[in-house]
């Protein structure tokens, strides 16, 4: 790894650091007007387009030119065109000042660091399709006749521009996925908002994302079979190098090709026997939903309680670090945690006659005291152990009830099941149980958000049977009748998936 040149950064830090980012700035805002290099008055009217309006004299800002020099962010060269009139112009315009190469890279680090702490990143399907567009192209361009190598260039260039994102954006957004899941002090209604968002969009990113990867293994797979040398060769050609370029500079470029397209397997399609890393980003994302959907029931669960142990420990302590006196706080610890008169001082002698209750407990006899007494509160009381009850009957009865319901629920399944999409109409008739089933089932859906197709998919809370909701592609209402009465709605393209149904239904869309 090329290790970083010693003071690139130095400027961003001391106590001129707003002073020196200006100054750079202001240069590589001439660089982009093709000003290469500029006077003391010129850098004076740049440092105002870029924002700094504070008061500076020459001096202070030949000092700090004086400094980037030392760092060896700026250059001063001699100005041999221009006509000097008095010797005071010719001191301040004699000195044209550039930025040398290594300013821009210590800028530009700096502007990189500003974007990436400003940037948020986010999972786009977009880029995936864009990548896998970009390959088609390829394949298009490579076995096309007499095609442009200039045209292999852009589409190799956008291809390694999407996949630059896709990694960036991917990093950015896993960062901030764990730092959502670790966030424990925000306010608990937005992040219960926050967080059943980034569930929902996470479940969007997953769709279909297998077949996206798919497609984009499959494009790779058609470009090396016409060689990714050939490809890198064309391309090299098309980026019309500049003709003092050296062999070492090509061989350089093609070197940074073959690097990028190595990146692009890793991705979708490794050379070697590691998983593709779009899997680790299934995986990662699929554990990210299942950790927030347990963090939601944890803070639903929490709204639902008065209160909780940790919040009355936390009052306990408020009232403990208010008490006035020791005394208060010896009170306060035996009023909060029962330490006070012990249990067994109500317990008698056996004869009371003898042993007097103002006996003191000293001068008395010991009283036998009970084990259960401490641990129950009561005392043992010898009487006649309890009939056991026979719970034969009550667990037929209940093993009988369960296989009923059981059945029930798998003739619902049977009648519920399409066998693929069907109108909802097709239910025309439903007995109320299997009806109610039914309708659950559209209402898990209808809760959820749509994908980008706008069908919603939902499924039963075991995981077992799953429907999948699109809209209706016409204005059509269905009508359902049950034994309890009549349901209408519109009639919606419905999917309903029931593991181990025997009832397919063979019904067409509509």
């Amino acid at each position: 790894m090329e290790r970083i040149p010693a003071q690139l950064f130095s400027f961003s830090t001391g106590e001129h650091a707003d002073l020196y980012t200006a100054i750079l700035h202001a240069f590589t805002e001439a660089n982009e007007r093709l000003e290469t290099s500029l006077s003391l008055d010129g850098l004076h009217e740049r440092l105002r387009t870029v924002g700094w309006f504070g008061a500076l004299e020459d001096a202070e800002l030949m000092r700090a030119l004086g400094s980037l020099r030392d760092w060896r962010l700026v250059d001063a060269i001699q100005s041999q065109t221009e006509n000097y009139r008095t010797a005071e112009e010719y001191e301040r315009r004699n000195l044209q000042y550039s930025l040398t190469k290594r300013g821009e890279a210590a800028f530009a680090g700096v502007q990189h660091a500003l974007t990436v702490l400003a940037s948020s990143g986010a999972l786009q399907t977009a880029v995936l399709d864009a990548i896998a567009d970009r390959l088609a192209e390829l394949h298009r361009l490579l076995t096309g006749p007499q095609v442009s190598d200039r045209k292999i260039y852009t589409a190799l260039t956008e291809l390694e521009t999407h996949l630059d994102a896709l990694r960036t954006n991917t990093k950015q957004f896993n960062g901030e996925l764990q730092r959502l899941l670790r966030a424990e002090n925000a306010d608990h209604s937005t992040f219960h908002e926050v967080k059943s968002a980034t569930v929902a969009y996470l479940e969007e990113f997953l769709t279909n994302l297998d077949q996206r990867t798919e497609a984009i293994a499959a494009g790779i797979t058609r470009i090396e079979a016409l060689g990714t040398a050939q490809l890198q060769e064309r391309a090299l050609a098309g980026a019309e190098l500049p003709p003092s370029t050296s062999d070492d500079t090509k061989a350089d470029w093609l070197a940074h090709r073959r690097s990028r397209w190595a990146g692009l397997q890793a991705w979708f399609l490794p050379t070697d026997a590691t998983p593709p890393r779009a899997a680790d980003l299934h995986r990662v994302a699929r554990r990210a939903i299942v950790t927030l959907l347990q963090v939601l029931d944890r803070i639903s669960e929490s709204r639902l309680r008065a209160s909780s142990a940790v919040a009355d420990f936390r009052e306990l302590a408020r009232w403990f670090a208010a008490a006035p006196t020791t005394d208060d706080l010896h009170r306060l610890y035996s009023a909060a945690f029962g330490l006070g008169s012990a249990r067994h001082a109500h317990l008698t002698h056996p004869d009371p006659e003898l042993i007097s209750s103002s006996t003191p407990w000293d001068n008395a006899p010991p009283v036998p005291v009970s084990p259960l007494l401490r641990t129950a509160g009561r005392t043992e009381k010898i009487s006649r152990t309890g009939r056991v009850r026979d719970v034969a009957a009550i667990k037929q009865e209940r093993a009988a009830r369960a296989r009923a319901q059981r059945a029930e629920l798998r003739r619902a399944w049977q009648q519920l099941d399409t066998g693929g999409t069907v109108r909802l109409s097709v239910f025309a008739e439903l007995d109320h149980a299997t009806f109610e089933r039914l309708l659950d089932l559209l209402g898990r859906a209808l809760a959820t958000t749509p994908d980008s197709s706008g069908a919603r998919r939902a499924t039963t809370s075991d995981g077992k049977v799953e429907i999948v909701l699109s809209p209706p592609p016409d204005p059509a209402m269905a009508t359902l009748r049950t034994p309890r009465g009549v349901f209408q709605g519109p009639d919606y393209l419905v999917k309903i998936t029931a593991p181990g149904a025997g009832n397919v239904r063979e019904e067409a869309t509509a």
